[in-house]
């Protein structure tokens, strides 16, 4: 059974900063890309960021050049580096994971990040 854990969300203010966290555990499973999406009420799920297995990203483009993603491949972590945070970047954030085999997605719980004005 894979889990994913996200961490690191919370309150900030405008240009501050914050480093979200995602954990992705499955015996026996092998993950490919991780992602992360972000969704406010009444609105689609947004994709923010992704990263291959080669370190490869892409963003979209309200975040380029603020957001940095990385990963460990070791730990099966991926992270999400936040910078010049803006009151419209507050958002539930939800981590992503796809397994090598078979290409399944798996979610995690999600984590607040809100950036007061």
């Amino acid at each position: 059974q894979v889990q994913v854990v996200e961490s690191g969300g919370g309150l900030v203010q405008t240009g501050g900063s914050l480093r979200l966290s995602c954990a992705a555990s499955g015996t026996g499973v092998t993950f490919n890309a991780m992602a992360w999406y972000r969704q406010t009420p009444g609105k689609q799920r947004e994709l923010v960021a992704t990263i291959s297995t080669g370190g490869s990203t892409s963003y979209g483009d309200s975040v380029k050049g603020r957001f940095i993603i990385s990963r460990d491949s070791a730990k099966n972590t991926v992270y999400l580096q936040m910078n010049s945070l803006k009151y419209e970047d507050t958002a539930v954030y939800y981590c992503n994971v796809r397994a090598l085999l078979d290409n399944r997605s798996y979610w995690g719980q999600g984590t607040q990040v809100t950036v007061s004005s």
